[in-house]
Order: C-alpha cells, then structure tokens, then sequence
C-alpha cells in the first residue's frame, strides 16, 4: 500500500485548525471495502511489521554509516498515545545508536538558564537517532497556557525555536515533529482504563484532569505551534491517534520515507576480505 505522508505534513505558513482534523480519521489509509474495522486493524499490523523490519534496517544503517543525524520530536495530549507510539514504532531499532529523552517538569538548574539549554544536549550525534517525548515546544504550551511567562515573552520563541531547529538542520540533523492528535473523548476513555486496571493506576495523575479543563487552550496552542515552527527542513505532521493501529503505521511510515530520503550507503568494507580466513582458537 502506498502511504502519502505529504497527506499528513504541516506546509510552512499553513493556518491550522485542528477542528478540520479528525483524530479518527486515516489519511492514505485505504479502508476494507467491507468498512470492517477488524480487517482494517489485521491489514495494518501487517503493515506495520514489514515497515518496522524496514525501519530497523535503516536505522543500522543510519547507525553504520555515521554521517546523518535524526531528531524526532513528539507532542500529544495527555494520554495522546507518545510512549505507545515509542513502544511500538521504535521497539527493533538497535538502542545503541537510539536515544529516547522524556522532558518532565524543568529543575531549578534547567529553570537557571535558557530554555532551550536542557533541550540541545540531547540532540543526537552522527550516526544517531533522538527521539524527545515532549521537548522544547513545552515552552510555547505549557507555558502560555498556564501563563508563567508575558505572552511578549512566550511569542519570540516560535522565532527562537525556528532559529535553533534550522541551525540543528543546517549542522546535518534531519528533523521530523510529530502531533499525535486525540479527541476529547478518546482521552476519557484512556484515563478511564487507567483507573479501571489497578496496573495502569501508576499513569494517571489528579493533574491530568486539570490539564483537561484546559483543553480547548491547549488545542489554541499546540494550533500556533504547528504553524508557526513547521518549515521546510524542520516540519510537522499532525496524526491522527484516536485509532491506535493507524498512529503506529503513520508514524512508521514518517520514519521509513524520512530515512529512505537520506540515500544512505554502507561504508566501504576493507581490502582483500575474500582471502581472509578465520584462525582457530586452541
């Protein structure tokens, strides 16, 4: 199946309306003629199998080669599905030369510098794929939502950002965001099964259901954000997460086109391997 993850990308300057987007939705997802959702979940586990064994194998080839750099930067709500998508996306890539960094609440150390100072020592190396679940968009959300900063203050970092992420591009790091998008009521849902299964229970915070009073803010932000930071060598695709089979596949498939655009090669093998022969070992 061919999958368009143009359908799913931000283009630079693009408005954002996250209420044209339904989370339920599948771009270039072509559904069972049946309209059997079942059948549709059996196909793109499939898919998502033969698109994990290609990911693995690009990334050790990103790995070997040593001369790219892959940033990846996730955003969701709450409960938006960010380590589902680590677990089940990224779970054949090789950890050595992965990276996945999770951005709580800043220290007192992070909170005495710039804000951007905690995000760029995670940024990945030659060879290296980054994986941030949440990261410096932080500074444009929580931020402005919960008002901790002037607003004059939190509207120059969509130019700060820009600026930081097309220095990273202009260095070698090739950088893909992505907005895991969810419903309101898909999130209910997901709190509700964590409440439910007492081995969920650790997932869920009193302070999830205050974030979610605040939703349609949040929808205001994340739509700025969208706007505002996709460009042409740093852009955003918003998913659509309510249906987890299709965010796994979309995701998956982001990843193998990103990669595959790299037209990245093996290193050269040594000189006069044919004539080498094992010694043995008394």
């Amino acid at each position: 199946m061919a999958f368009d993850i143009d359908d799913l990308r931000i283009q630079p300057g693009e408005l954002v309306d996250l209420n044209d987007i339904d989370p339920r939705s599948t771009p270039s997802w072509a559904d069972d003629p049946s309209g059997d959702r079942e059948l549709d979940k059996a196909s793109a586990r499939a898919h998502l199998e033969v698109c994990n064994a290609r990911l693995e194998e690009l990334q050790e080839l990103l790995y070997a080669e040593g001369k790219h750099r892959v940033l990846v930067v996730l955003q969701a709500m709450d409960a938006g599905g960010k380590d589902g998508t680590i677990r089940h996306v990224f779970e054949h890539v090789n950890p050595q030369g992965v990276k996945v960094t999770s951005f709580k609440k800043p220290s007192s150390l992070e909170l005495a510098h710039d804000y951007l100072w905690r995000i760029h020592a995670h940024v990945p190396g030659n060879g290296e794929m980054a994986v941030f679940n949440r990261s410096h968009y932080e500074d444009v959300l929580v931020v402005r939502v919960n008002d901790l900063v002037p607003e004059r203050q939190w509207r120059k970092r969509y130019r700060h950002i820009r600026d930081f992420e097309q220095m990273l591009a202009d260095e070698g790091t090739t950088i893909v965001k992505i907005f895991l998008h969810i419903s309101p009521d898909e999130q209910a849902e997901r709190f509700q099964s964590r409440l439910d299964e007492p081995h969920k229970h650790w997932k869920f915070s009193h302070g999830d259901l205050e974030v979610r009073t605040q939703w349609n803010d949040y929808m205001r932000a994340f739509e700025d954000a969208l706007g505002q930071t996709s460009t042409d060598d740093a852009p955003w695709y918003v998913v659509p997460a309510d249906r987890k089979w299709y965010r796994n596949v979309a995701v998956c498939e982001i990843m193998v086109q990103t990669l595959e655009s790299l037209a990245m090669d093996w290193p050269a093998a040594e000189d006069d391997l044919d004539d080498v022969v094992i010694p043995e070992v008394d």
